[in-house]
């Protein structure tokens, strides 16, 4: 069952323990990983979700997706377009490691052996026993390529087109991300929720 009517996947918490209900949502979980490597994280968002982030990342790091465009009408989304608006945002950065914030498992020390392969590769992703999992992440070589991208596919033209290397890692958690209620559930009992 998806989260329709249950509130956003991103705002279920995992755990039982704390009276802050935003203290331990799958959102939490994922940029506290993401800050525990001690790599710039910045966070491309909805409106919605805005409010959600104020006391986990600096304001200044928090791209928020408009609504609409400039003539009123829906704006574009999906993941091509929060990739463009993040990359845009941190154009000044080395490389840049694609985390989805309904992945809260994904280890900080997977982050950081992906973000070490792109010293070597323009593109690098995390892979658990030969499953490609994520982050991805891409070389500062690539921002003009990463910009441009739009819709829900993502970068994997991008992938596709230049040498990329695998990094295998011990953390299933490249591979869980929540989309049910049932992954939530199975999440919940990983994380000792």
């Amino acid at each position: 069952m998806r989260f329709t009517g249950l509130g956003h996947k991103l705002v279920q918490r995992l755990g039982a323990g704390s009276s802050d209900a935003l203290a331990d949502t799958v959102l939490a979980r994922t940029v506290a990983h993401a800050l525990a490597t001690r790599l710039r994280v910045v966070v491309v968002t909805t409106a919605a979700l805005a409010p959600s982030l104020q006391d986990l990342v600096a304001a200044r790091d928090v791209v928020v997706l408009p609504e609409l465009d400039s003539q009123g009408r829906a704006s574009p989304v999906g993941m091509g377009h929060s990739i463009a608006a993040g990359v845009s945002a941190s154009g000044d950065a080395d490389g840049w490691l694609i985390v989805p914030a309904d992945m809260p498992l994904m280890k900080p020390e997977t982050m950081l052996a992906v973000a070490q392969a792109l010293e070597a590769y323009p593109v690098a992703y995390a892979q658990h026993r030969g499953r490609q999992g994520h982050p991805v992440g891409f070389s500062a070589e690539l921002f003009s390529e990463l910009v441009d991208l739009h819709g829900d596919e993502g970068a994997r033209r991008i992938v596709a087109r230049y040498p990329s290397q695998a990094v295998e890692v011990d953390d299933p958690g490249v591979l869980v991300d929540v989309d049910t209620v049932e992954d939530l559930q199975r999440i919940k009992a990983q994380a000792g929720g």
